[in-house]
């Protein structure tokens, strides 16, 4: 509504390289442009359930992670029955105390291990060639696959380093001609020379050596089954196709090599590599934070995601998987409330240049001048670079606010290099206002000059969304249960509701008339003036499922149903349950409130068991191109050295400064990594008396070989 682009998310600090990677890899082929528009920002995990081998890299499952409720049966059930698992994790994990192999790698070398990997699975044949020579949705659909790759899809390579990919008219196997559109618009299309007509200029792939332009999208298209390892001179271009390129890079190295770089022994890729590729599509490697959480977390994430592509296991049971939840935006046709478009001309459009430097690119913006490096890195590529919050404060670039507002925001606590952040929070002249949203005077909000308290998560709704290990399409749908007594509330619009970040930006948007808000805030008789106004909504179109014609919706809560639901809420005031307001939100429909009561009665919406595969796949699919080699990635600048990213498959050491030196750290010789507790799970549990007995505070712990070369013992006070 208030038209900033200001609105950064914590991403980066829980797995940020980890999205990104998914990002690039889903990039979308705009066959009508001939480019790529963005990815979904989103990550694949191993349907763990049905695999028969499983390496984790990374991930702390018996560990304060995405873990004890979903995931650890599902590991448990695999060791109880005998199913092998692997363990990439420099730490001696419960879940590597029961692994087949725990194989404790140097810490951010993850992608060398990967790459050992890779070459022995290219070099030994021991890759699904089948299913990466599919270059187009028309050959996919022919093969009963359910998504494919640009592998085959030819790249260009000047001065040595791979390019855009080659496009079919740089070849002159199309021309572009300019014809009407069923509404009279001159529009460009790409003809062939026997007249097959192309929505825009396409990628090529040789088939049994001869280039072919590939039709991406249409499936009524002629499929295109692409040649692997190409390289070659096509006409006058130097090409090689993803395949190759990953070849090469994987063959930067030795076996050996890549195993004395990843601190591990050259049997211990050997072995995972030939256990992994025993089991056809049911094995997956599944990564989380270990390989993420480095300044090349981008790359080791690529490269396993990659040794998962060559055996083809996306979207197949036992291999990976993505989460799938129930719209709730309303974006389906049919849904009753299409609460991010509905508020039409009554939002500011977003504009401008955003802190973090991530909307735009640098070459297209005011601020480019030609000279490289930029004061602080861009993000092409990326999104809510928590990190880069406040010091992109500090610094002013690229330009300085007036106004930093947090909500549950622990940034010194949470990030690097805290005391920095301290001394820009702590600065009037770079803050000149600062208000924090939180449940306690934390790490940041003690900085604050207003605090507003927020409520906790028993008192609050929220929208959980789903988790990438699991297959059902789900949506949580958490609201409140209790309500604190004697807990303030302020009237906003007229109305009592409780002292919440939610009561902040409704009294703002309030006191400066902000469109979107008030008594007609969704539309003419729909008011947006207390939080279950829009949170309703967005249950209702969860309820109603997203078939135009409700066919996918829930039942109607019968009368003994919608009993329980209000005896549940007998407790609650009036300022946090009123039967008639919350009726009233989703247009005092009655059919429409028993649904939300039905799933409000439930905590969410939930596939039926029985619905979550198809056969050997996955009901709720990925279902499209998996970018083996990121166009997207390679044309993009990296600010600070002024050359573009790798777009491949790629070792880049942990640890490099933003320009691409090595960092030097003589006499510091130990690694610092870090785990919790499952018990210690959240900031909150600090002043949780029954689990605290359990770790009553952090420790330090240390190799006994490392302690006894520093002198250090048991219960020792040091300083890192």
């Amino acid at each position: 509504s208030f038209g900033s682009v200001n609105m950064n998310g914590h991403t980066t600090v829980c797995q940020g390289s980890l999205y990104f990677t998914g990002k690039q890899m889903s990039s979308k082929w705009n066959a009508a442009k001939s480019t790529f528009d963005s990815g979904d920002k989103f990550y694949w995990q191993a349907d763990t359930a049905n695999s028969e081998f499983v390496i984790y890299v990374g991930t702390n499952l018996f560990d304060s992670n995405y873990g004890p409720p979903q995931r650890v049966p599902k590991a448990t059930d695999a060791y109880v029955n005998g199913r092998k698992f692997a363990v990439v994790d420099p730490r001696l994990s419960k879940l590597a105390a029961k692994a087949w192999k725990w194989v404790p790698i140097k810490p951010g070398t993850d992608a060398a291990f990967a790459l050992g990997m890779i070459r022995w699975m290219l070099e030994n044949e021991k890759f699904n060639k089948t299913y990466l020579a599919i270059a187009n949705v028309a050959a996919q659909t022919a093969a009963g696959e359910p998504n494919y790759t640009n592998a085959s899809w030819l790249v260009k390579i000047k001065d040595g380093k791979p390019g855009k990919h080659l496009r079919a008219s740089e070849l002159g196997l199309l021309e572009a001609k300019t014809e009407k559109d069923k509404d009279g618009k001159d529009v460009t299309i790409y003809v062939a020379k026997d007249g097959t007509k192309y929505p825009g200029d396409t990628p090529v792939a040789l088939v049994e050596g001869k280039p072919t332009p590939i039709d991406v999208l249409d499936p009524e298209a002629a499929p295109v089954v692409g040649d692997l390892f190409v390289n070659q001179k096509v006409g006058e271009f130097e090409v090689k196709d993803g395949l190759q390129i990953l070849l090469e890079s994987a063959q930067e190295h030795t076996i050996a090599e890549w195993a004395e770089i990843a601190g591990v022994r050259e049997q211990d890729i050997l072995e995972l590599a030939a256990e992994f590729t025993s089991h056809g599509r049911k094995a997956a490697a599944d990564i989380h934070r270990g390989p993420s959480q480095h300044t090349n977390g981008f790359y080791n994430n690529n490269a396993w995601y990659v040794v998962n592509l060559l055996i083809g296991n996306f979207d197949y049971a036992g291999g990976s998987i993505k989460a799938s939840t129930y719209d709730r935006k309303g974006s389906k046709k049919g849904q009753p409330f299409p609460v991010t478009t509905m508020f039409g001309e009554h939002h500011f459009t977003p504009f401008g240049l955003d802190m973090l430097r991530t909307r735009t690119t640098y070459e297209k913006s005011t601020l480019f001048d030609g000279t490289y490096p930029t004061k602080r890195p861009w993000f092409p590529i990326a999104t809510d670079v928590y990190q880069e919050d406040v010091p992109s404060i500090g610094d002013a670039y690229p330009y300085p606010i007036k106004i930093l507002m947090t909500y549950m925001a622990a940034l010194p606590y949470s990030l690097p290099g805290g005391q920095k952040v301290i001394e820009i929070l702590a600065d009037t002249k770079k803050i000149p206002l600062f208000i924090a949203s939180d449940i306690m005077i934390g790490e940041t909000s003690m900085y604050a000059d207003y605090i507003f308290p927020d409520l906790s998560y028993l008192e609050r709704w929220e929208f959980h969304g789903s988790h990438p290990s699991v297959p059902w399409k789900v949506e949580n749908v958490r609201n409140p249960a209790i309500a604190i007594p004697g807990w303030p509330t302020v009237k906003v619009w007229g109305e009592d509701i409780p002292l919440s970040f939610e009561a902040i930006f409704l009294g703002i948007a309030e006191k400066l008339n902000l469109p979107g808000f008030g008594p007609n805030g969704f539309a003419e008789g729909l008011p947006y003036i207390r939080p279950e106004d829009f949170y309703l909504k967005q249950v209702a179109d969860i309820a109603f499922g997203e078939k135009e014609d409700g066919s996918d919706s829930v039942p109607e809560a019968d009368d003994e149903e919608v009993r329980i639901f209000m005896e549940a809420r007998r407790h609650l005031p009036k300022s946090v349950f009123d039967a008639d307001k919350w009726k009233a939100a989703v247009g005092n429909d009655e059919s429409l409130w028993r649904k939300v009561i039905y799933v409000l009665n439930r905590g969410g919406r939930y596939q039926a068991f029985e619905k979550a595969y198809k056969g050997a796949q996955v009901a709720n699919k990925y279902g499209r191109l998996i970018n083996l080699y990121q166009e997207k990635t390679a044309t993009s600048i990296n600010t600070m050295t002024g050359k573009p990213f790798v777009g491949y498959t790629k070792y880049i050491p942990a640890g490099l400064s933003s320009t691409g030196e090595e960092i030097k750290h003589d006499g510091y010789d130990l690694h610092l990594i870090t785990f919790k507790t499952m018990t210690m799970a959240k900031a909150r549990g600090i002043s949780n008396y029954w689990t605290l007995a359990v770790v009553p505070e952090g420790y330090l712990l240390i190799s006994a070989q490392d302690a006894a070369q520093l002198g250090i013992q048991d219960g020792d006070m040091v300083r890192i």
